[in-house]
């Protein structure tokens, strides 16, 4: 039933002008979900509580013009209430519903969903396929939706524990955050843990539509007040260390010089500057598991050089995990996940370069059989066809390259089957095609 209820909840907001792609309709969702969630709090007052105002005739009105300016106004609330929370929230999105009657059509979905704890784990499934629609939608800068079967496969190398804190300065819509408290719930018979969790996961997300999310996510996640800040993590310098830190940073974006300039290694590369953050907020002998392109690996600019160096140096990298294209839907570039633990210097990598024998994409994603192999071989860094290991003495001194260099293997690329070449083919024409039309588009305006 309840997978019905989303489902009408997106016809209704197809008929709204202004929701034209899953980014909105999780948008618009959202703040409904959240309100309903919110009913009967003692932070809202009464004309303005969801069971009183979604009885109103005139919602369009009410809602643009009294309703969000009240909860907006909550974020001049003292930090760590729930009052700054929702003002915080509700100055990050918008109304975009203009007729009465869909709002009014959306709010009776809405009210047939059950917000309880045997409930909750059914909507935070459908919410995750929402996000998973939502999927790449409006991407920028190197954004893009982590596959869960790879976010389950890291947690269980890094295995955190109840007890210790989980953090993610990238969070995005709190992927790694829901799986570790999905992860960490096996160990849920510890009284008091749902009272821990408040103290258990961190977040931080610059932009406003992603921090919602997050927020809705870790409720239905069972996470009731998120401790997630909207905030530009590359200004602000980490709050504390952390015992666990999870993420997959935005790549090949171009940061200013006020981010920069809170770091060592001077960069532009997003990903580098994230890099350097998680460095500093990782506590000693803390663990941390992070995507990056497979370029950081080899690159010659002295940026990459010395990030390099310090991930050596002042850390043990123990594991690489070379990913195949396609992990990451519509990602150009290839990317690795370096797990590492401060407790360096580093002294032996492994490695693993995943082949799960067929091309991945939208219709044939990474799974979690996948990752099996990985697992297995990683649980004891046992070398394979697939997985090797190298001595740090014998890594250039100079360079500190760590490219992906299979020994066990000619060099030679494999061949691709005829299908694959003509699909690559079909892919990159519809690419330039589409680069075509939006130059012709520019050159009108």
């Amino acid at each position: 039933m309840t997978k019905a209820i989303f489902n009408n909840l997106d016809n209704i907001l197809r008929q709204e002008p202004g929701c034209t792609t899953e980014l909105d309709f999780i948008e618009q969702s959202s703040w409904l979900l959240f309100l309903k969630y919110l009913d009967n709090h003692a932070a809202i007052n009464n004309e303005h509580q969801w069971s009183n105002w979604t009885k109103r005739t005139d919602l369009i009105e009410y809602v643009n013009d009294d309703l969000f300016s009240y909860l907006q106004g909550f974020q001049d609330s003292p930090p760590d209430t729930i009052e700054r929370f929702i003002g915080i929230v509700f100055s990050g999105v918008q109304n975009k519903f203009e007729s009465g009657e869909n709002i009014k059509a959306a709010i009776k979905q809405i009210n047939r969903l059950d917000f309880t704890d045997d409930s909750k784990h059914e909507l935070s499934v459908l919410y995750e396929e929402k996000i998973h629609r939502a999927g790449n939608a409006g991407r920028n800068g190197g954004e893009y939706y982590t596959p869960r079967p790879l976010i389950r496969s890291i947690l269980a190398v890094i295995d955190p524990h109840i007890g210790e804190t989980v953090y993610d300065g990238a969070c995005g819509s709190g992927g790694f955050l829901c799986e570790a408290a999905q992860y960490m719930n096996r160990e849920a018979k510890l009284i008091g843990w749902n009272k821990q969790k408040k103290k258990t996961f961190y977040g931080r997300e610059k932009k406003s539509l992603p921090y919602v999310i997050a927020i809705m996510n870790m409720i239905l996640h069972g996470i009731d007040t998120p401790n997630i800040v909207q905030t530009n993590t590359l200004i602000d310098p980490p709050d504390d260390r952390y015992d666990v830190i999870l993420a997959n940073p935005p790549f090949g974006g171009k940061e200013t010089s006020a981010a920069q300039k809170s770091w060592p290694i001077k960069t532009s590369e997003t990903s580098f500057l994230f890099l350097q953050h998680f460095m500093t907020a990782l506590k000693k002998n803390g663990r941390a598991a992070v995507v990056i392109k497979n370029t950081f690996l080899s690159n010659t600019d002295r940026a990459s050089i010395e990030l390099r160096k310090k991930l050596l140096k002042g850390f043990r990298l123990y594991t690489i995990l070379d990913l195949p294209s396609g992990t990451f839907q519509g990602a150009g570039v290839r990317t690795v996940v370096l797990f590492f633990e401060n407790d360096g210097p580093t002294r032996l990598i492994w490695y693993y370069q995943l082949d799960p024998g067929r091309s991945l994409g939208k219709t044939n994603p990474l799974n979690d059989e996948d990752l099996k192999d990985f697992l297995e071989l990683q649980a004891g860094f046992r070398p394979s066809k697939k997985s090797w290991s190298v001595n740090v003495a014998d890594i250039d001194s100079t360079t500190f390259d760590l490219s992906v260099k299979n020994p066990n293997t000619s060099g030679t690329a494999p061949r691709r089957c005829p299908n694959q070449i003509i699909t690559n083919i079909d892919k990159l024409d519809a690419e330039a095609a589409s680069i075509l039309n939006t130059i012709l588009m520019l050159l009108k305006t």
